[in-house]
């Protein structure tokens, strides 16, 4: 639950409505409820409802006369009564999370409820990747390997990582083509998400923050629960291994996919345009043609055609001729211009 709002008037319980009104209020001897709506504007139901709570709080009162009028009760004494009711609710509030978290470490394990906590329940695991991820402010590196959950123990919707947060992500190449790490990737770079790919990775693994990290307990049983992993050390240690990983991987891109268009700024003359590079990518990984094909939305005959052209480019005449040379002149690294003829 986020508790944080731009309205400075939440911390003593008023919406943003009930702040413009009392503020309009106290530099006034006293105004009629259409005046208050206008000068706040808002409809006079608002301002009607609004006042009636203020009100209710002691922070106007209504006058005599004729026609209704309002005015703001001296704010030194009226807000300043607020103002403690709110902290003695405060205090109770900080006694009721301390009762809980006494429980939570009586049940969990007193030495350990602090730096790791078990999840067992897919649906549990699913709602706390969730929870963890929303809350990241600076990064979150991503290891990504089959066999993956079933859809029913996913989020309904793959949360979004929040703006300016960098995502970091590298997937096994064996298990790329299933169609929830695609569903994964593609989510994640349409994001500013960054993706590499790996012949092998030894563990499924998301650090967010640096501050926390969720694993599988068994990597090859996705079902028999997560661990959540909160200590510092042990966070940095899966840290570290996921830079020496990413370090390793290739980087790859999803944006020549068959169903994404070309960068329109691409040089008409380079003898290889980006698919084509992507194909070589991907091939460099150990990836087949199929899964290439898959991975890229295109046909295996396209994919075959792509290498066959490479190869007749560069001179080579195996996959690993044309791997070798792709990599001597740059044409794995995203963005490469390619060799010119």
């Amino acid at each position: 639950m986020d508790v944080t709002s731009d309205n400075p008037w939440a911390g003593l319980g008023l919406n943003g409505v009930e702040g413009r009104v009392l503020e309009h209020l106290t530099g006034l001897l006293s105004a009629e409820a259409h005046a208050v709506a206008e000068a706040a504007g808002v409809s006079a139901s608002e301002a009607e409802q609004a006042l009636r709570r203020l009100e209710q709080a002691t922070l106007v009162i209504r006058t005599g006369g004729p026609r209704t009028r309002w005015a703001a009760s001296p704010p030194r004494s009226s807000l300043g009564a607020l103002l403690a009711r709110r902290r003695t609710e405060l205090a109770r509030a900080e006694t009721l999370a301390e009762r809980l978290y006494t429980a939570y470490e009586a049940v969990s394990g007193p030495r350990s409820a602090h730096l790791v906590e078990v999840l067992e329940d897919g649906h549990e695991v699913a709602a706390r990747y969730t929870q963890l991820l929303r809350h990241s402010a600076v990064e979150v590196l991503h290891l990504a390997k089959p066999p993956y959950v079933t859809a029913d123990e996913t989020p309904s919707r793959e949360p979004a990582v929040a703006s300016g947060v960098r995502l970091r992500s590298v997937y096994e190449t064996e298990g790329f083509t299933d169609g929830v790490s695609l569903r994964t990737a593609l989510s994640g770079t349409a994001h500013g998400g960054e993706l590499r790919l790996a012949a092998r990775l030894p563990t499924k693994l998301v650090v967010f923050d640096r501050a926390a990290a969720l694993l599988p307990v068994r990597a090859d049983l996705p079902a028999a629960g997560s661990l959540v992993v909160h200590s510092p050390a042990l966070v940095a240690v899966l840290a570290a291994l996921f830079e020496t990983l990413w370090e390793r991987a290739v980087p790859a891109s999803l944006e020549s996919r068959h169903d994404r268009p070309l960068p329109l700024s691409r040089p008409p003359a380079a003898r290889f345009d980006e698919r084509t590079r992507e194909v070589l990518r991907l091939m460099a990984t150990g990836m087949k043609d199929d899964a290439i094909a898959r991975v890229l939305g295109l046909s295996r005959r396209t994919v075959q055609k792509h290498v066959s052209d490479a190869g007749t480019a560069l001179g080579a005449k195996t996959r690993f001729q044309i791997g070798m040379l792709a990599a001597e002149r740059g044409l794995l690294q995203p963005g490469s211009g390619g060799s010119r003829a």
